[in-house]
């Protein structure tokens, strides 16, 4: 079958030969472990349980991820032991499942999900880089959906995704995800057991760009669609970008985050302290996979 899971619709026979993600038929998993880090309504007290997927259907020049998005780290995964390891996750205690950059592997994921449905939210964590048909296959089996929101223009989203058509895609996908999810509902601990939560990355030197997005989000989703504003990115993977060599300064932060609260919209704010490179997590090493 020819490849179109994506917006780049690249048209391969994964069977023969890797498709613009760098992945073929066989799913690749570079990490299967209890993670904090996530916002609270995913991560809450003990962690979700999240599963880092290889590949990338995006070309990030600043990818903190890159030795699997980039350069295809991970381990042979088949449906079975992608189950089994939803298993082990749960028996852990975690609030939530996290599927971390699966899109190349929706079919197989699906197979899991058949032969066993976690009992706690199911999170689908995504660049955001998604095509309205491929999120359809997922209704029913995703509970929360935790989108990235990155570029709002063709040259940026070029420029530093490889994807100049990022925004129409994105945009299209997160009306998608609110539709199926519907509005936010939490848990008694404040877990996110319904809805969408976007995600956005503060870049150095683009601060009219997050801007843009954040009035996009109060303008076009619904009413209360909870926002994670990051302030955590750091320079990786040999960005050669010009302006993105530095992590963000304080004042394109509180332009930003004032312009966030000036649009009224509810969500979260990250701490100084998150633009660490300690954060990254260790991945395809024998730790990394309970």
């Amino acid at each position: 079958m020819r490849c179109t899971l994506c917006p780049r619709m690249c048209g391969v026979d994964r069977a023969v030969r890797t498709g613009f993600c760098g992945q073929g038929e066989e799913m690749r998993i570079a990490r299967v472990a209890p993670h904090l880090w996530e916002e609270p309504p995913v991560s809450g007290r003990l962690g979700t349980g999240a599963v880092f997927f290889s590949g990338c259907t995006l070309r990030c020049v600043y990818c903190q991820n890159a030795e699997i998005s980039h350069r295809g780290a991970g381990r042979a995964f088949s449906p079975r032991d992608l189950s089994d390891a939803f298993r082990r996750l749960t028996d852990l205690g975690m609030h939530t499942i996290s599927l971390i950059t699966a899109t190349p592997f929706v079919p197989r994921i699906l197979d899991a999900l058949e032969l066993w449905k976690p009992p706690v939210p199911v999170v689908w964590n995504t660049s955001g880089y998604e095509r309205v048909e491929t999120l359809r296959m997922l209704e029913g089996a995703v509970d929360v959906y935790l989108p990235d929101l990155k570029h709002f223009s063709a040259r940026m989203g070029q420029l530093c995704a490889g994807a100049p058509d990022y925004f129409p895609a994105a945009s299209a996908a997160i009306r998608e995800m609110c539709r199926q999810a519907g509005p936010a509902q939490y848990n008694d601990e404040g877990i996110m057991t319904r809805g969408v939560l976007v995600r956005h990355l503060i870049l150095p030197g683009l601060t009219s760009e997050s801007m843009k997005l954040l009035t996009w989000i109060r303008d076009e989703l619904p009413a209360g669609t909870p926002v994670s504003l990051m302030r955590q990115y750091v320079p990786c993977n040999g960005v050669s970008v010009p302006g993105l060599d530095r992590r963000i300064t304080d004042r394109e932060y509180r332009r930003v985050r004032d312009h966030m609260e000036a649009l009224a919209l509810p969500g979260f704010l990250q701490e100084a302290d998150s633009a660490d490179r300690d954060f990254i997590p260790v991945f395809n090493r024998p730790e990394s996979f309970v």
